[in-house]
Formats: C-alpha cells, sequence, structure tokens
C-alpha cells in the first residue's frame, strides 16, 4: 500500500510538472500502467475545460473503459463488412 502511495504522488508530481511537454500515451501504454493511468484521470477531472479534448486524457479513459469491458467479459465482436460479398 505504501508502495502504491509514493507511486501514485510521484505519478501525480510529474504529471503536474510537465505541463505541455507530456508525452502522449497510447491507450494500450495505460492499459498497462494502472497508476499513471489513474493519476491521469484524476488530473482530467480536475481541469476538464483545459485537459478534457487532450489526447492523454481521451486515451487514459479509453483505456480505463476497454478495461472495464473486459473485465466484465463481453464478446468481442467482428463487424459486418455490407461490401465483402457484393461482387
Amino acid at each position: 500500500m505504501k508502495k502504491l502511495s509514493a507511486l501514485l504522488l510521484f505519478a501525480a508530481a510529474a504529471l503536474v510538472g510537465c505541463g505541455e511537454k507530456t508525452p502522449v500515451q497510447t491507450v494500450d501504454w495505460y492499459k498497462t500502467h494502472d497508476a499513471e493511468r489513474l493519476a491521469m484521470i484524476e488530473k482530467c477531472a480536475a481541469n476538464p475545460g483545459e485537459l478534457a479534448a487532450s489526447p492523454n486524457c481521451i486515451n487514459a479513459k479509453t483505456a480505463a473503459n476497454h478495461l472495464l469491458v473486459d473485465k466484465r467479459g463481453y464478446k468481442k465482436l467482428t463487424p459486418i463488412n455490407p461490401l465483402k460479398g457484393s461482387n
């Protein structure tokens, strides 16, 4: 628990200090980095006017949604391509 708290504090401090120099992380990256994903979502919620549409906020929230869907065990559906058989 102490390690998680320290990691969250470090991640939050790193994100606050970076400003616009923060690299954009992918959805897959946020899926595998729990502390950073949670810190980014918290940061986005604290300042939605400026950050809600930022790539990192969108990717962190998308990763959280993907993990929640995976946890619920929904089937992965393949899209139907209506043009595939129409030759």
